[in-house]
């Protein structure tokens, strides 16, 4: 079986609404990613900050990464459920921190915060991810 492809930004996994964002992957250890999104203008809202798409976007990945990280097993992850709570305005270079709070058989509890080019926190996020393991039934989903 070969290695799968490096993504643009860094991941060590394709994801293509990232690599089409910016995302990059600044760091990545078992159960916890750092990420970071240069903002440009078609990534901001008409006040000129980023669109909260792209905060609940970077959010997804960067969370949904962490949980992967928690097993060298897994291929990927799906977003089960993801809460974003937006406590200010971002912009600038925008930086994720996601963590793998808990993890079970194949779901992972995830949460992590967004900041901006300053440091300040502008926002904040728990997310469910469910792992995708490589199949060991040929019944298997």
């Amino acid at each position: 079986m070969s290695a799968a492809p490096a993504s643009a930004g860094g991941f060590d996994i394709v994801i293509p609404f990232a690599d089409l964002l910016g995302v990059r992957c600044v760091s990545q250890a078992p159960g916890h990613v750092v990420t970071s999104l240069a903002l440009r203008p078609e990534l901001e809202n008409s006040w000129g900050v980023a669109h909260g798409g792209v905060t609940m976007s970077l959010l997804d990945v960067t969370l949904g990464m962490a949980a992967k990280a928690v097993d060298v097993r897994a291929t990927g992850s799906v977003t089960v459920e993801l809460k974003v709570n937006f406590l200010a305005a971002a912009r600038g270079t925008l930086t994720g921190e996601g963590f793998a709070r808990r993890a079970g058989r194949s779901l992972v509890f995830a949460e992590g915060e967004l900041r901006d080019a300053d440091g300040a926190v502008t926002a904040k996020a728990t997310g469910t991810f469910k792992l995708r393991l490589p199949r060991t039934d040929p019944g298997d989903v």
